[in-house]
């Protein structure tokens, strides 16, 4: 039927639901149509065509059944051996809830056969994930596969990094259209409204339906009216590609107004249409998305009279997507040597509300254990999770120690020890580093003792089986005055190794190594970067290649601790750690301190925690921000 016929019937439903659209209203979807839409999506992920399986197994994992969806296809994936159907596979499955299916389509990416790249990069776009993002940055620089710069620019761009984002939208403007129509594809779901004028004119200048459809389509996501005209009217194409696309876009604009047709599409002649029309209809009757864009925070362990200090705490993402959020909790004293064991708390909802907290290492010490790090293993060993503490006996004798899980942190094995001398070692909380060879390091600084001598050096302890034993690596770092502390380490891109450590000499000292973290070269200055006695934390952004700096920004020399620990500053590295840009203060209130961060990466956001310290009392701040916060100066 043709185009003309539509427009004017269905102008006054588009815009009223247009004029609706703050209100975010659910879709009412009676009990037959649910049923029958959930009938389709049933057959449709049996069916023997295997793409439109896949996109019903999407369809049924965004209606909420998830667990159906991995049952099924789990025992598919063992003995497919085509890496485009491959990446399909562990798409849905990340999707339905086993985060771990990940690596198969990171590998794929990364891997010499090209055969799978352009698929896994977009597998990986749609399930929001980069794994290191070092496969996916190479992907978006080079040019002799435009599809993969595409998808690969897809995936970083959706995760903050702006220069994908700049790219996208050079390529809307592409002399071909096959480049233009896949850009508006990307651009209609991570794009925003400064896209429209340019989708507007790739629509009106479109020499076919398909490509016009997409443009239409992506207008339509991004909210714009005409675009939601077309919209609908492509739901009634005579061509079932045409009617597929529409479909899918329907849901993600939550165009409420065709719902009635895509209840009539229920019946269409064509799989994809009739999966694609039951995906919009069941996902519309859901709540939207929270958006992603906002920041969240909150004391997540709040201190209390009984429990005056929650400090030095880590986050790690389990393989259903739940955070996992470990602090250390003390009893009756914030003292360094209070009685003190780690408890964890998880959100599901990516740290908007958190469960109760459960012990996760009972105090061992004779005076405490604290300082936790949880670290998920590489590949092969992706399903173990570490979680590194320090047990703490006297002012001499201070221990690291390891425990691993198998079941994402419902129980950890034996303690395994990983500083086996005597000594007090001091390994902050969320230090420990697996290298891209699969070393782990555990960088600490170590004394005598802490009361009598007070003077600390710097050093790694590594393994290379996976964390079942350690040695001490041969070199150490020295500083002035009560020498070089709690030191951080970070893989650099020529395969040094960088450690930056606290001193008291007014600013972040910085050694490098260029044998895996065994001996270190002498001490400099970083930058010309101030900082009082206080730890910093030092991360590289998966989306974008740069360094993250989290620090104290501030210096006061003859102070106590060279100033106190506040503003909590952050700021980004391009040249890995040569200058710094985008500082940015993360807390500035001076009646507070802020200290002990820890950082991870996940989807578009940086996930945080650090101490929050008001007289006495320390509290555990839990802090996610999208990545693309740190790339804008301050306004504040």
């Amino acid at each position: 039927m043709k185009r003309q016929v539509y427009v004017g019937v269905l102008l006054l439903a588009v815009s009223s639901m247009c004029d609706g659209a703050d209100d975010a209203k659910l879709l009412e979807v009676s009990a037959a149509t649910r049923a029958k839409s959930l009938r389709i999506l049933r057959d449709g992920l049996r069916s023997d065509e295997f793409w439109p399986s896949i996109h019903a197994a999407e369809a049924l994992t965004l209606a909420g059944k998830g667990e159906e969806v991995r049952a099924f296809l789990e025992p598919k994936l063992p003995s497919e051996e085509d890496d485009q159907r491959k990446c399909g596979l562990a798409r849905e499955l990340v999707r339905a809830g086993d985060w771990q299916k990940a690596t198969i389509m990171l590998d794929i990416l990364a891997g010499k056969e090209p055969h799978g790249h352009v698929h896994a990069a977009e597998s990986l776009y749609k399930v929001f994930e980069l794994g290191d993002g070092r496969a996916m940055r190479r992907g978006m620089a080079q040019s002799e596969n435009v599809n993969l710069q595409l998808m690969a620019a897809a995936a970083l761009g959706r995760s903050g990094n702006l220069a994908a984002m700049k790219l996208l939208r050079k390529k809307l403007a592409d002399p071909e259209q096959e480049v233009r129509r896949i850009a508006a594809w990307i651009l209609g779901r991570i794009g925003d409204t400064s896209d429209i004028p340019q989708l507007r004119a790739n629509a009106a200048a479109a020499t076919d339906e398909i490509a016009k459809c997409y443009f239409e389509n992506s207008l339509a996501a991004l909210g714009d009216l005409e675009g939601l005209q077309s919209l609908h009217v492509n739901l009634a194409s005579d061509d079932p590609a045409v009617r597929t696309y529409a479909a899918t876009f329907a849901g993600d604009a939550r165009a409420v107004a065709v719902a009635d047709r895509l209840t009539e599409l229920l019946d269409d002649e064509n799989i994809d249409v009739r999966v694609r029309s039951a995906q919009s209809l069941l996902v519309m009757a859901r709540e939207a998305p929270l958006d992603s864009d906002e920041g969240i925070s909150q004391l997540v362990y709040a201190a209390t009279i009984e429990n005056p200090r929650y400090t030095e705490g880590s986050i790690v993402r389990l393989s259903d997507g739940t955070l996992l959020y470990a602090a250390t909790e003390f009893f009756g004293s914030g003292s360094d040597f209070a009685r003190a064991h780690i408890v964890g708390r998880r959100s599901s909802d990516g740290g908007r509300t958190w469960s109760e907290s459960n012990v996760l290492q009972e105090t061992t010490g004779k005076l405490n254990v604290m300082s936790v790090t949880l670290r998920r293993l590489q590949r092969p060993h992706s399903g173990t999770l570490a979680m590194f503490f320090l047990q703490k006996n006297s002012f001499t004798d201070l221990r690291a120690y390891v425990r691993l899980s198998h079941d994402e942190a419902e129980s950890f094995g034996e303690p395994i020890r990983v500083t086996t001398e005597s000594g007090y070692h001091v390994m902050n909380n969320d230090r420990v580093v697996q290298l891209s060879t699969g070393r782990l390091l555990a960088p600490v600084a170590s004394t005598p003792d802490v009361h009598k001598v007070n003077h600390f050096v710097s050093y790694c302890w590594l393994s290379d089986d996976h964390g079942k034993t350690w040695r001490r690596g041969k070199g150490e770092i020295d500083q002035p005055k009560r020498g070089a502390m709690e030191p951080e380490v970070i893989e650099l891109n020529d395969g040094r190794l960088m450690m930056i450590v606290r001193n008291q000499l007014g600013y972040i000292a910085v050694s490098y190594s260029d044998d895996g973290g065994d001996t270190w070269s002498e001490p400099s200055r970083l930058s010309t970067l101030i900082a009082p006695e206080a730890p910093a934390t030092l991360r590289r952004i998966p989306s974008t290649g740069d360094l993250l700096l989290v620090w104290n920004n501030t210096y006061v020399s003859g102070s106590g601790h060279g100033g106190k620990r506040t503003p909590l500053t952050a700021a980004i590295s391009s040249d890995e750690g040569t200058t710094w840009k985008h500082v940015r203060n993360l807390e500035t209130n001076k009646d507070r301190t802020y200290a002990y961060t820890s950082l991870i990466f996940v989807q578009n956001r940086a996930i945080m925690s650090y101490w929050e310290g008001e007289g006495s009392q320390y509290s555990s701040r839990f802090r996610s921000l999208p990545v693309a916060w740190f790339y804008t100066d301050q306004r504040d």
